[in-house]
């Protein structure tokens, strides 16, 4: 058999690295005299690299992170102590595999966004969960489109394929019914199925303001603490902290 019919084998398998670099690791492999078993490792190995990168590159892509909310650029000093002790444990990404929610309070700047955003990254990273990034006003159109289409279900199965949504500035939306109905079906949905993470400017005794009904106020707080990790952002405002700095310079 040929080489070009042993590479066109590879491709039809969907073995595009392998069928690329075919050629010249059999030259490397008759030089250096390799045996089988090094040559075949050697081939699996790069089809197995290669498809782990683009598998990264396709989850970044759809997960929506901000660009440099990452952990390098998460300053752990600014951060509060549960915050710093808790970390290590929440990239494990034991929470994602039991459904659980993590759940972050603080007034604007304290850096909320930015810890969710950096846990996403590396829940992408280290463990290849599915994620997505999306600011609360753009989950509640999406949803009310979806809605006013009848196509609710099927927008929220196509949220469901995402191990853990991260859902930006829940407080600053002040919603109508239509929106509140959207967004408790959604929260709904995801209980004890799927990940939230989501950050507020307000403290739970203040949801009424987004949901209007104190009953539908409880009962999304209800789903949402249920197993969850709490973490509150009571420091002073990072961003002040960093435009006092720049000033100094």
């Amino acid at each position: 058999m040929s080489n070009d019919s042993l590479v066109l084998f590879l491709k039809s398998f969907n073995l595009s690295t392998m069928a690329s670099i075919y050629a010249d690791t059999l030259n490397r492999a008759e030089k250096e005299n390799w045996g089988y078993r090094k040559f075949l490792l050697y081939l699996c190995e790069n089809e197995h690299q290669s498809r782990h990168s683009r598998k990264i590159q396709r989850l970044l892509s759809r997960s929506k992170l901000p660009d440099g909310k990452i952990l390098s650029t998460l300053q752990d000093e600014l951060l509060p102590e549960k915050c710093r002790r808790m970390l290590p444990s929440l990239l494990e990404g034991n929470f994602v595999k039991n459904a659980e929610n993590i759940l972050t309070f603080g007034l604007p700047g304290r850096g909320k966004s930015h810890f969710l955003a950096a846990l996403g990254h590396e829940l992408i990273m280290l463990h290849q969960y599915s994620v997505l990034f999306i600011p609360t006003f753009r989950l509640i159109q999406q949803l009310l489109v979806a809605k006013q289409n009848l196509a609710l279900d099927q927008q929220l199965k196509k949220y469901s394929s995402f191990d853990v949504i991260i859902i930006d500035d829940i407080g600053y939306v002040q919603h109508s019914r239509d929106e509140m109905e959207v967004l408790f079906t959604f929260l709904a949905d995801r209980y004890e199925r799927k990940s939230l993470m989501i950050s507020s400017n307000l403290i739970f005794s203040e949801w009424d303001k987004i949901f209007k009904d104190p009953m539908t106020a409880m009962a999304a707080i209800d789903r949402l603490v249920h197993h969850s990790t709490i973490l509150e952002f009571n420091g002073d405002s990072v961003r002040e902290k960093q435009a006092k700095e720049k000033l100094k310079k």
